[in-house]
């Protein structure tokens, strides 16, 4: 069934900036155009315009349980549209808007592409959805549209005062996190060039020109499902590192994350406590996430760059068995939706090469495996930078370790489908 143009949570605003996208395509060429620019360069007005068109063939493991179809494919196509500028001599304006569309085969539901492309679920942190579903023909085909930024910066002296719908990232991992609190990003995501926005306060302060101090509070419906915390940022010595206290979602964390020079490499580490509100499903009322891992650059053969990743889960689930039990349990399964849980089991490692190629054609293979039975994916990917306005992506997942049976899961990653991903960006 076809349903027409329902704006659940948009209303008007999303009249108005499909309007607003209309007017864009008719008025000509979509282009990065700066709109108005003063005498002294002091003053700036831009329009920026991307379009993403991502296209996924899976092919799943024999067990029909589990996956009815074998074959499956998945499209996702983004418009994304951006406007912003100074509009004062310290305040700072940013905007950005967003259409999606997601076909799917029949019969693979709403999972198709799970973990590989963008994830339809609501966003955590936000006062008002400002999203919603335009166009739904059961579950093969959804077309949404949302308001992703809706920011204003405002200078304090040294200082920023950030205001609305913005990204915040913190971190030092680069297939994991520990400390990425807000929106993280899945270890097998294809695409992580925008991170969704969350409505948020952000005070950022400068403690001499070595330190920072950054202040969030990401607010959500209730101040039960909001977050606040400190996060003190700088330089000692070699070090760089950034240590986080505070409240999220009724959780009490302290957290920390470091990276230095060690020798010709580069090593880092985050590592987060929890205190929570309600026990696990284990019983206990604390949860430790970390992250250890390091880079080395060589300059070979167009430059090499090889980065390995260990990551601790403590929210995910301490054993394949006790899964029945563990997603049983309502809060738990908050912590899933809200994206506590972005690796199956405890324990995960990661390694990626990353190959030069001069700046036309990088090439990189990524590995993610479970040490604990023995599965993983393999990701080789190559992409393509024909100008400054069109890149062609192509990508390759090969997962292993023990298939699942009868409907049953026997690794983390076995039950993976073989998966192989094409995507074409421009920007204008």
């Amino acid at each position: 069934m076809i349903v027409p143009l329902q704006p659940r949570g948009l209303g008007l605003w999303g009249r108005v900036f499909c309007l607003w996208a209309l007017l864009c395509v008719a008025d000509g060429p979509l282009a990065a155009v700066e709109l108005w620019s003063s005498a002294d360069g002091g003053r700036y007005y831009a329009l920026d315009t991307a379009l993403k068109w991502t296209s996924l063939l899976a092919r799943a493991p024999a067990d029909r349980a589990l996956f009815p179809q074998r074959w499956s494919a998945a499209s996702l196509w983004r418009w994304r549209q951006s406007a912003g500028g100074q509009v004062h001599e310290k305040l700072n304006v940013h905007v950005a808007y967003e259409q999606r569309a997601r076909s799917l085969s029949e019969g693979v539901g709403d999972g198709g592409g799970e973990g590989i492309l963008l994830a339809e679920g609501q966003a955590p942190y936000r006062l008002a959805s400002l999203e919603g579903e335009l166009v739904a023909v059961g579950a093969s085909f959804a077309y949404r549209h949302e308001l992703d930024r809706l920011q204003a910066a405002y200078r304090l002296g040294r200082g920023e005062l950030i205001v609305g719908r913005q990204a915040v990232g913190w971190g030092r991992g680069v297939l994991f996190s520990a400390v990425d609190l807000f929106a993280p990003f899945t270890p097998l995501e294809s695409d992580r060039e925008w991170r969704r926005g969350v409505d948020a306060i952000r005070l950022r302060l400068p403690l001499g020109d070595l330190h920072s101090l950054d202040g969030v509070a990401a607010l959500s419906e209730t101040v039960g499902t909001s977050a606040f915390l400190a996060r003190l940022q700088g330089y000692w010595g070699a070090l760089d590192g950034e240590m986080i206290l505070g409240w999220r979602r009724r959780d009490w964390l302290t957290a920390v994350a470091l990276s230095a020079p060690l020798g010709l490499a580069e090593v880092h580490t985050e590592a987060a406590f929890f205190v929570l509100p309600e026990a696990l499903p284990n019983g206990r009322r604390q949860a430790v996430q970390a992250v250890l891992g390091g880079s080395y650059h060589w300059d070979r053969w167009g430059g090499l760059l090889f980065v390995g990743e260990y990551h601790y889960a403590g929210f995910a689930l301490p054993d394949r068995e006790l899964a029945v039990q563990w997603l049983a349990d309502s809060s738990y399964a908050k912590r899933l939706q809200m994206g506590d849980v972005v690796v199956e089991g405890r324990h995960a490692g990661a390694l990626q090469i990353s190959w030069g190629l001069g700046y036309a054609a990088p090439l990189s293979f990524a590995w993610v495996f479970s040490p604990r039975d023995a599965s993983g994916v393999g990701t080789l990917s190559l992409s393509w930078l024909f100008s400054d306005n069109l890149t062609l992506a192509a990508s390759a997942y090969t997962p292993y370790g023990k298939e699942p049976r009868a409907g049953e899961l026997r690794s983390e990653y076995g039950g993976t489908p073989s998966s192989a991903l094409v995507q074409i960006s421009f920007y204008y």
